[in-house]
């Protein structure tokens, strides 16, 4: 299984409009897909219908117990897709940085987690909170490859240098480095400052940069309402065929091990 985790520091860029849209049409391509949800706003499980707080389980338990296979997929919610499920969030998670965040071994707890149930997955896609904290450092210590979606302006440019920032202090002495890949979002060709944003972030980072762009689609807000995948809900849509070509271009990139 692979481990993608999307994440950014700063919020309102993309992130879980990424993660779902990938996911759909990762499903339709037959694979079997786990969506994480890490943020205690908990809005990819909101999207899905989910009311977190009144579940029993969910991505919190991971952190206060020792969780078993068995429990772990106990925590699940199917979607409306059939190779979809979802290990949801909760409120509750907002506490783990003050409950948690001295205790010994508490890095590696998602990465544990998606080793129990890799057997049942082609992919996991964990969406994180624009937070650097407990959550975001095992999200990004269990993946195989970590998306970072960049809303094309310049203040979310700043936040990105923040984030290159967390991955590089991370990174640490490890063999093999993060592999990732910068995600422009919410273009809009009509405006000098899209323009200028996604120039800057090609001259900036590079090869790190998806050559493509997510384009600003008021699909993607629409099929939020309707609780769909885009893919779904606007098939023939332009946010959807750009996330299209982004999914053909990871899938030939290579990935980090992760061992």
């Amino acid at each position: 299984m692979e481990v993608w985790t999307v994440a950014n520091q700063k919020g309102g860029v993309g992130k879980t409009t990424t993660t779902i849209a990938l996911a759909g049409l990762l499903a339709e391509c037959g694979k079997r897909v786990l969506l994480v949800d890490t943020d205690p706003h908990a809005s990819l499980s909101y999207y899905f219908g989910i009311e977190s707080e009144d579940l029993d389980l969910s991505v919190y338990e991971l952190f206060v117990q020792v969780s078993s296979k068995e429990q772990i997929l106990q925590s699940l919610c199917p979607s409306q897709y059939a190779n979809i499920d979802i290990l949801p969030a909760t409120m509750g998670l907002a506490t783990l940085d003050r409950s948690l965040g001295d205790k010994g071994g508490m890095g590696l707890v998602l990465k544990k987690a998606m080793q129990e149930v890799s057997e049942n997955y082609d992919f996991a896609l964990m969406d994180c909170p624009p937070v650097l904290g407990v959550l975001m450092v095992n999200a990004l210590a269990a993946s195989n490859r970590i998306l970072v979606p960049v809303q094309t302006e310049f203040l979310a440019l700043k936040g990105l240098d923040r984030m290159i920032k967390t991955m590089d202090i991370m990174q640490g002495e490890q063999e093999e480095p993060f592999e990732y890949t910068i995600i422009p979002t919410m273009f809009d060709k009509r405006t000098k400052a899209s323009i200028s944003a996604y120039q800057q972030l090609q001259d900036v980072y590079k090869e790190k940069v998806w050559p493509g762009v997510i384009p600003i689609d008021t699909n993607f807000r629409n099929a939020s309402i309707a609780q769909k995948v885009p893919s779904h809900f606007a098939a023939n849509s332009r946010g959807v065929f750009a996330y299209k070509n982004l999914l053909d271009y990871l899938l030939k990139r290579p990935t980090r091990s992760n061992k």
